[in-house]
């Protein structure tokens, strides 16, 4: 089961509903400048049209966001919660 809340999952689905349409508009011929513009006037909000439109002009196919590597983002695990707790009654004590 994922931890995501039901907040970050809608906002995932924008963002690939946001990107299908750049990857469309990119491939019809659109400049960034005219596409960014057209999600201004529906979406009422800004995103990386530049970005992802570069992407899709080089051969990417995919909207969905490359994996991350590294430290996991989430730090507010049980066990960190109990080892904090715990380093912070040894400096009370």
């Amino acid at each position: 089961m994922s931890s995501e809340t039901v907040c970050e999952v809608s906002t995932k689905l924008v963002d690939l509903e946001q990107r299908s349409i750049i990857i469309f508009l990119t491939k019809e011929g659109k400049k960034p400048k005219e596409i960014l513009e057209r999600m201004v006037a529906v979406y009422e909000v800004y995103c990386r049209v530049k970005f992802w439109s570069k992407q899709f002009k080089w051969g990417r196919e995919s909207i969905e966001d490359d994996p991350h590597t590294g430290r996991s983002v989430e730090a507010t695990s049980e066990e960190m919660c109990q080892k904090l707790e715990s380093l912070i009654w040894q400096i009370v004590e």
